[in-house]
């Protein structure tokens, strides 16, 4: 058995869905689908039912997948062990300014029991450069958020979380339980500086232009919303101070988690990161 077919079966079985693990592997449908048939030849037994609503595991399907969990663990283990043998054991993470996901701790706990040989340097970025230094050159994987320019870069959803409007606590509108865009068309939003990805900067002013203060970081963005009364947008779930409160927007699309890195990079230790953030972000 072909540790790359492994992969592709731990994804199908993982997502229950060819459609989603083969967006999660950034292939197309066909090419999964052939590799998992393989694989059921090479193990001589039927390892998933496919339906239109998507798929289940069978006895030896549940089986396969725990051994080959522990299998790609170990391969990775091993890649990490050599490359660190040969002196290649640094990774250099960038992530974005906000501290309050707890996906990020789950995350730094996972890779450091299962690679404790590896030296992590992170780079904080703020929320002027979404791929936090990756088109730069200053880090090997970027853990961030989309949506941004994806030109040349390989990226994987994590997570989606749905997001809110961020106001004063006194603000008629915190009152409220959820808004929609239309509600906040005569309130200044925040802006990032001129050259910031645009795509970027359209997410974060709900899809359309806007006039407001400029801003570069998490706490720039909240005290323009404390002081000016400056309309600011945020995921749901993160702490906030006791003086702003967040409003669930309805027709707003969800902020997707993601991690990033340059397309064709074979570097292990970034495929090991990912596989390891792909696993702490589904808990």
């Amino acid at each position: 058995m072909e540790l790359w077919n492994l992969r592709y079966f731990v994804a199908v079985a993982e997502e229950l869905h060819f459609g989603r693990a083969a967006t999660r592997l950034h292939m197309s449908q066909p090419p999964l689908s052939r590799a998992v048939k393989r694989l059921e030849a090479d193990v001589g037994a039927l390892l998933l039912v496919r339906s239109p609503a998507g798929v289940t595991l069978t006895p030896a399907g549940e089986v396969l997948l725990d051994e080959a969990r522990t299998l790609l663990d170990h391969a990775d283990r091993v890649r990490s062990r050599v490359s660190a043998a040969a002196g290649a054991a640094t990774l250099s993470v960038g992530i974005l300014g906000d501290g309050t996901d707890p996906g990020v701790a789950r995350l730094a706990a996972a890779y450091r029991r299962a690679h404790p040989g590896i030296d992590i340097r992170i780079r904080d970025t703020d929320l002027t450069d979404p791929t936090c230094g990756l088109r730069a050159g200053l880090v090997d994987v970027a853990l961030t958020r989309a949506p941004f320019d994806e030109t040349a870069l390989t990226v994987r959803t994590l997570r989606s979380d749905p997001v809110g409007v961020v106001l004063r606590a006194d603000d008629p509108l915190a009152r409220r339980d959820r808004l929609r865009l239309a509600e906040l068309r005569d309130r200044r939003w925040f802006q990032f500086p001129q050259g910031t990805d645009p795509l970027w900067q359209s997410y974060w002013n709900g899809g359309r232009p806007r006039e407001g203060p400029v801003v570069r970081g998490v706490q720039e963005c909240q005290q323009a919303v404390l002081w000016n009364g400056t309309v600011g947008v945020a995921p749901l779930g993160h702490d906030l101070p006791a003086e702003l409160a967040v409003v669930p927007l309805t027709d707003m699309a969800p902020s997707r988690v993601v991690a990033a890195w340059n397309e064709g990079d074979a570097n292990p230790l970034i495929r090991s990161f990912v596989e390891t953030a792909t696993a702490a972000y589904r808990h």
